[in-house]
């Protein structure tokens, strides 16, 4: 079986070290919450090696690759309409999964914020998700009020799963090697059903917060709520990456209030 060629525009670097795939494997943590998982971007199957070897899972692989599909039905034979060769981004999850479901892989750096959003947008079937990401990305993502990595993504993340950071993963390790170092991180679904607030004006507040960064809130927000009513507010005199998830809650519920 001919090997994959790696595409720099699908932004592939596939996994070699067969260690480090056990270790991404063995995080996930399906059982009473799940039993299905979506490998995404799987290319030579690494991780479906591993995956398919779980009896207590029901492994799916898509790739978006017309190359990795062709080399995956020829690997896995058995694994009939489990392969999906599809764009991950335009999948609709309800078609496949009637549950809950985790997500795992090694994933394109070029799209990986799109991935994260996707999970957002599907959270209330995305219970689990363990995923290689670029570094600045996986800090970015598990990173804390007040640090300059916390952002955006931090926020609306945090808000509906507990994000950790698992391990670093260095360059040499892939074929070819990215130019930045990788890590690994997993996203757990906490209990947030909903947010206990308008969750349109939340994203609104935290995107208008963070689009202006540099600025206080009560400049960044100004087209978003009553200025005059919300004079006396001090929480306005902060910028928004001393927020956290709990707090962005609480201005949206004052800026709703005082309308």
């Amino acid at each position: 079986m001919s090997l994959v060629r790696a595409k720099k525009h699908l932004g592939q670097h596939f996994l070699t070290d067969k260690n480090i795939a056990a270790k991404i494997v063995d995080s996930l943590r399906p059982g009473n919450s799940y039993n299905q998982v979506l490998e995404v971007g799987p290319g030579m199957g690494i991780l479906s090696d591993l995956l398919l070897q779980k009896t207590d899972l029901q492994t799916y692989l898509i790739d978006i690759d017309t190359e990795s599909y062709d080399f995956l039905q020829k690997k896995y034979p058995n694994l009939g309409d489990r392969l999906i060769n599809n764009d991950f981004l335009k999948m609709d999850f309800k078609s496949i999964f009637n549950g809950p479901f985790g997500i795992i892989g090694n994933f394109p750096y070029n799209i990986s914020s799109q991935i994260l959003f996707k999970v957002l947008d599907n959270r209330q079937q995305v219970v689990e998700v363990v995923g290689m990401f670029q570094k600045e990305v996986a800090e970015r993502c598990t990173s804390k009020p007040g640090s300059k990595e916390y952002g955006i993504l931090s926020v609306f993340l945090q808000a509906f799963y507990k994000v950790e950071y698992l391990f670093t993963v260095k360059a040499g390790v892939f074929k070819p090697p990215p130019k930045v170092l990788s890590a690994v991180i997993r996203l757990t679904r906490n209990e947030a059903g909903q947010l206990d607030c308008d969750e349109k004006l939340f994203w609104q507040v935290v995107k208008a917060g963070f689009n202006q960064r540099r600025k206080t809130l009560r400049n960044a927000l100004s087209s978003l709520m009553n200025k005059e009513k919300m004079h006396d507010e001090p929480v306005l005199d902060l910028r928004a990456e001393r927020l956290s998830v709990e707090d962005f809650v609480n201005l949206t519920n004052k800026i709703t209030f005082n309308r």
